[in-house]
């Protein structure tokens, strides 16, 4: 059972990072199981500490991927209808079959939000919906940096609790 939960966990992993990317996968929560499955190994020493703090990391991020884009969207000068655009572009881009929707969507969303529902001019709809893309991009390198360092969490606690012995 340890080899499946080991080989289980270092898939999820691998899975969050790609996650972290594509919007098809919570990436950093599936990293996070990942790390859980590790601890239900039978050579995982009963510390919650590591899976209580990389949990709460977890849940951080998942709220800052959703709160970046609206929020650079207003510091890149939208009104709140370009916030409103760029929140509902999140969820269509993310249901929305094309490639790159989660990321065209947004923008798109809150340009079209400044544009037809504030009445500004195109030079700032643009600059709001530039605000919600930079925003975009920056969590989503948190998501896959933060993804990143559970793989290795992983990886370091996999031969601290000498798993390897397990595939000899």
């Amino acid at each position: 059972m340890d080899i499946f939960l080991v080989i289980a966990g270092f898939v999820c992993c691998l899975a969050g990072i790609v996650g972290s990317v594509l919007p098809a996968l919570p990436g950093v929560s599936v990293s996070w199981i990942g790390l859980l499955l590790l601890h239900f190994t039978s050579k995982s020493p009963d510390n919650y500490y590591l899976l209580t703090t990389t949990l709460v990391l977890t849940l951080l991020i998942s709220f800052l991927d959703y709160y970046l884009p609206s929020r650079g969207t207003r510091a890149a000068g939208g009104s709140r209808y370009a916030v409103y655009g760029t929140n509902v572009g999140l969820l269509v881009g993310i249901l929305f079959p094309i490639p790159l929707g989660f990321i065209i969507g947004p923008f798109l969303g809150a340009f079209l939000g400044e544009f037809i529902f504030a009445k500004a001019p195109i030079s700032i709809a643009i600059k709001a919906a530039f605000g919600s893309f930079i925003a975009l991009m920056g969590s989503m390198v948190i998501k896959v940096l933060c993804s990143i360092l559970f793989l290795l969490i992983f990886v370091w606690k996999f031969y601290q609790y000498e798993l390897i012995r397990l595939f000899l």
